[in-house]
């Protein structure tokens, strides 16, 4: 067991331990350990036999350090394992919940079915619980030790193709204007060693090449499943109708050249949709190739997003699609070529619910160097064009930091009322600054502003309430109950006048004067529910950037303690996006889907989790949740209620955690905003 504390100047930290068996230190013999500041880190590790040397690696990156505690103890090995089930209990999702014996007895079976040993699939199970600090430092052990658990080998594969009763003939789509022959090679061979056998490969040549032509036509020599059509070099577009054209499977699959399929990629659609069929479209994840065919930089996406496709063409490839509808929207269109892709995805999506799009969670495509298409130009007019049919006031702004699309949502006319509902007891100098700030700092036009007022006593408190109340926009409510957050909000709720209803903590600071506009502009659509703001330490690191699920059993603020200026994981936290929940420390919603889920729930949720549980039943009631970064706030978080640090307070907050894992369990461990490749133990969309 490695203990270590250290102080660090970086916004996250790893620390990583090297054995030397005598020749010398290497990744394979390493051992990962992401550190909290400033909090003691625990790690079980198996020190390999014949260990001449251990080096300590204490950062990844230049940065300050201080180690304050460091400590190497030996386990036996029975005790070993019992703490390592309980890791695997408490951060591993497949083992979430089970006792240890049952972890063991799972462990060994899985062993025998795969032929490996127990111990080493134990330990295996247990570094994915440290798969830590960005999906990039971890993506060549996760590649070795990770992905080979989860996907089907070929004689499994095999096996449950022989169970499905349907299995359609897929058209792969290869059009061609630009292409290296080494790498087309490399393309068209990854087609043809899929294990899913019933496919159709459809090569349209535009290149106006004749090297690339004979590669292309030498391929098509080698399988009687590939076909070849030769096209003017007119642009992507025109050369994916033209392999459309060729196309007679009932789906097609896209896919460039120098691309590359993974070996099961054609059969996870086929099983998808086997369990799917009312899918009309699917996607997977992906990653990159370099130049020595190593993979690099994955992309682990969530389930249907379609707030996040307004913003990025998230889902890129391997997609497939269904041809019937593929061909009724028209196929490709001329003079998009360069965001083509993502005009074709705004299309086809239009009007299609959650259920008939399906996210696979593995890595089936890989794209190679500079293969991607990225024209922000051609992306915005695809976008406008989209927007126009069914949101014409909506404006959409190119972000070329993020090469991605803000969409500023027109506001109503009249502005509805807000009525902002802020919890307090005394506290005045946390109270002040925030309501100061409300008034002076926000320049939407129609707000009021509700102090709940449960049972203040100070009097600097209470003569300040009495001072700002002369303000028209300020009301104070007297709440003399015992606390209780949701109760609380509730009786706010019912006294407001506005149609929209704000949750804002009592130590909440604006920080841009448009932050009520730009949420207001987002509530008031008619399929969005609660929307949440993006909120920093005072130090300005990031306290939210919206709630995952299942994070810490429960749920986690994502991108917790990142830098101000750190765009997250691909970009999300400078991007609007659908998530499965909020923050009520800054939330809106409408009264009126406020009112049809039953508001907060005061008999069970006093304290915590009563804002995911709202956003869970909005979310359930068929809304979508959205989080947007454009309303920037501070957050105190929670200094005015203070710590769980006595015994009533540890046993409410364990009444509460049994509450949310009884009503909500399997939601909170498959949220469709996340991936299930990424962890469940941090907060930073790294490997799980």
């Amino acid at each position: 067991m490695f203990e270590f504390i250290m102080e660090h100047d970086q916004p996250r930290a790893a620390v990583r331990v090297y054995f030397d068996t005598g020749k010398g230190f290497h990744d394979e013999q390493s051992v990962f350990m992401p550190l909290r500041r400033g909090k003691m880190t625990k790690r079980i590790c198996f020190i390999p036999y014949g260990t001449r040397a251990i080096r300590l690696d204490p950062l990844e990156s230049e940065g300050c350090f201080a180690i304050t505690h460091l400590r190497l103890v030996w386990l036996r090995p029975r005790f070993a394992y019992d703490r390592m089930s309980r890791r695997l209990c408490s951060a591993h999702p497949q083992y979430r919940d089970l006792s240890s014996r049952v972890i063991i007895q799972s462990l060994k079976r899985e062993a025998c079915e795969n032929g490996l040993s127990w111990k080493k699939l134990a330990i295996a199970h247990y570094e994915e619980t440290f798969m830590h600090c960005a999906p990039e430092s971890n993506y060549h052990y996760w590649l070795e030790h990770v992905e080979p658990l989860r996907e089907p080998s070929a004689r499994q594969v095999v096996a449950h193709l022989a169970q499905l009763s349907q299995q359609p003939l897929i058209s792969v789509l290869l059009p061609i204007h630009v292409a290296s022959s080494e790498w087309l090679t490399a393309c068209v061979e990854s087609v043809r060693e899929q294990r899913y056998q019933n496919w159709q490969l459809c090569i349209a040549d535009a290149s106006g090449s004749r090297e690339i032509h004979a590669v292309v036509e030498r391929l098509a020599t080698r399988d009687e499943r590939i076909q070849i059509a030769s096209c003017e070099p007119q642009g992507r577009a025109m050369a994916g109708n033209t392999a459309l054209a060729m196309a007679n499977g009932d789906y097609i699959a896209l896919l460039s050249p120098g691309d590359q399929l993974a070996p099961n990629a054609l059969y996870h659609v086929v099983e998808t949709l086997g369990r799917h069929p009312e899918a009309e479209m699917l996607y997977s994840d992906e990653d990159r190739l370099n130049s020595e065919n190593r993979r690099y930089d994955p992309h682990f996406k969530p389930q249907w997003n379609p707030d996040l496709l307004l913003t990025q063409n998230y889902i890129s490839h391997l997609t497939v699609y269904r041809v019937s509808r593929l061909r009724r929207i028209g196929g490709f269109r001329k003079g998009f070529e360069g965001s083509q892709d993502y005009d074709l995805l705004l299309r086809f999506t239009q009007g299609l619910t959650a259920r008939q799009i399906r996210h696979i969670p593995f890595v089936l495509y890989h794209w190679r160097e500079g293969e991607q298409d990225c024209s922000l130009e051609v992306g915005q007019h695809a976008l406008r064009e989209h927007l126009a049919v069914f949101a014409p006031g909506a404006e959409v702004i190119p972000e070329r930091v993020s090469n991605s699309y803000r969409v500023q949502w027109p506001l109503p006319e009249p502005t509805p009322l807000v009525s902002l509902l802020i919890p307090t007891r005394d506290r005045v100098e946390i109270l002040r600054p925030c309501v100061d700030a409300i008034l002076a700092r926000t320049d939407y036009p129609n707000f009021e502003l509700l102090i709940l007022d449960n049972q203040s006593s100070c009097p600097e408190t209470l003569t300040y309430m009495a001072q700002v109340a002369d303000d028209p926009r300020v009301s104070v409510l007297r709440w003399d109950q015992p606390f209780n957050y949701s109760a609380i909000n509730n009786f706010g709720a019912r006294q407001a006048r506005g149609s929209i209803l704000g949750l804002v903590n009592n130590d909440i600071e604006p920080i841009n004067d448009d932050w009520l506009s730009e949420m207001v502009r987002q509530v008031c659509r008619p399929e969005i529910g609660c929307v949440g703001a993006k909120l920093y330490y005072p130090n300005g690191t990031v306290q939210h950037g919206g709630v995952i699920l299942g994070v810490g059993g429960i749920a986690g603020h994502a991108h917790r303690f990142f830098p101000r200026n750190h765009s997250g994981y691909r970009h999300r936290l400078n991007l609007v996006q659908n998530l499965s929940a909020v923050t009520a420390a800054c939330l809106l919603v409408r009264k009126s889907v406020f009112k049809e889920v039953n508001g907060l729930n005061e008999e069970h949720l006093s304290v915590a989790y009563n804002d995911v549980d709202l956003c869970l039943k909005v979310r359930e009631a068929g809304y979508r949740n959205l989080w947007t970064p454009y309303a920037e706030l501070y957050h105190h978080e929670s200094v005015s209620r203070g710590a769980d640090d006595n015994p009533q307070k540890r046993a409410r907050a364990e009444r509460e955690v049994t509450y949310m894992r009884t009503t909500w369990g399997s939601k909170l461990d498959s949220d469709p905003a996340y991936n299930p490749n990424l962890t469940l133990v941090y907060e930073d969309f790294s490997l799980r």
